[in-house]
């Protein structure tokens, strides 16, 4: 799964690498806090979860930085997921 990292897929997918590691970072510490994944794996690796989630399309980086969950239907904004800002 880290191989992904590498691809441009996953970076294009986000807005570039340095979103990518954001994105990343941000999540990492949200899973690490106890936050529940988004996607169904076997995993227990954080990284792996988080670039699955990345992947699957269930989060993104918003325009303030903050990470978000894919709304339920088009058009629908995402839900913020609960992250302070005072933690990084």
């Amino acid at each position: 799964m880290y191989r992904e990292l590498k691809e441009e897929e996953i970076i294009n997918k986000v807005g570039g690498r340095f979103k990518l590691s954001t994105l990343l970072q941000k999540r990492l510490v949200q899973l690490n806090a106890g936050s529940q994944p988004l996607v169904e794996t076997r995993s227990t690796d954080n990284m792996e979860i988080a670039l699955q989630e990345i992947a699957q399309g269930k989060i993104f980086l918003d325009t303030s930085g903050s990470v978000q969950v894919v709304g339920g239907s088009p058009g629908e904004p995402g839900a913020e997921l609960d992250l302070n800002p005072a933690d990084f």
